[in-house]
């Protein structure tokens, strides 16, 4: 293992932002193994949709929780904190170095500022919340949710579905708003350790090729029947924001031509690219931002500011 600075890395950046070759490229050099903080690629079924790592990049470098949750399950934040503990113990127990890679802001939070440590939902307090915002509707469930934690309601709109799902679920599970324990910060993942942490920002134009190229390729290696498979799952679920995977049931349908299916998917992606670059200004304006697409040049910073 190469003598560097830092006991863990850290790589955020937007979706197809060369965030996974770069990681496996330093890994190389300096003996690291890859833990995953991007919601979408924790699921087990979509493996393209997603664009998880192959078979052949898991030969070459080792990978942990990647694919070791299903589409079905609820996967939370907290649980992410807990897995990401256990695979920080892991990796470092091997005498390698983690190097946390993904483009979820808020699994970034839990690793480098901590969270509140919110307990689980049970499973039917989720199913009595989702009952009643069907039976109100979007509306007249996000007034109660105002009535009853005015704060977190505040900042979501009737329409997100996850997230007013999510503070109701709270208040009902703990008897406290979830605006409430947000302020009560936990001990972040990785306290204690000398952190590097990188942002991949490539120029706007490249980003957005990559995008654009990238979802092609998905839909060649077989994305569509990824797709169908996913077909069944609620609305409400986190796994159904997987992006193009929307598109991609209404070509299936007969509902939208492939080739506008494909356009509006690379669209949304690249809107979604945006608000991770916002999100990533916002909160991590102080982490070393490297804004060049060529492989080669990304791993060169890194390594230069891993430095001894």
């Amino acid at each position: 293992m190469t003598d560097i600075s830092a006991d863990a890395v850290l790589i955020a950046g937007p979706t197809a932002s060369g965030k996974s070759a770069a990681a496996m490229a330093l890994a190389e050099a300096i003996g690291g193994d890859i833990v995953n903080a991007d919601s979408m690629q924790m699921y087990a079924e979509p493996r393209i949709l997603t664009a998880r790592p192959t078979d052949e990049d898991v030969r070459r470098v080792p990978h942990l929780l990647y694919g070791h949750v299903s589409v079905l399950e609820s996967y939370s934040v907290g649980r992410f904190q807990s897995d990401a503990a256990r695979a920080l113990e892991a990796v470092r127990g091997w005498g390698r170095v983690p190097i946390f890679v993904g483009g979820t802001g808020l699994y970034f939070a839990v690793l480098a500022e901590g969270i509140a440590s919110i307990p689980p939902v049970p499973a039917e307090i989720r199913a009595t919340a989702m009952a009643r915002r069907k039976a109100l509707g979007a509306d007249a469930f996000h007034a109660e949710l105002s009535v009853r934690d005015p704060e977190s309601a505040s900042r979501l709109s009737a329409s997100d579905t996850q997230r007013t799902l999510r503070a109701y679920e709270v208040l009902e599970a703990t008897g406290r708003p979830l605006s409430q324990w947000q302020r009560e910060t936990g001990k972040p993942v990785l306290s204690g350790l000398r952190l590097a942490r990188f942002v991949l920002a490539p120029p706007r134009d490249a980003l957005y090729a990559r995008i654009d190229a990238r979802f092609d390729r998905m839909v060649e290696d077989g994305a569509m029947a990824e797709a169908i498979a996913l077909a069944g799952l609620q609305a409400s679920s986190p796994a159904a924001k997987i992006l193009g995977l929307r598109e991609l049931l209404a070509v299936h349908a007969g509902t939208m031509a492939l080739d506008d299916a494909k356009a509006a998917a690379k669209q949304a992606t690249r809107q979604y690219a945006k608000r991770q670059l916002t999100w990533f200004r916002n909160r991590m304006a102080d982490w070393t931002w490297i804004e060049a697409a060529d492989l080669n040049q990304v791993v060169a910073a890194m390594r230069e500011a891993l430095s001894p």
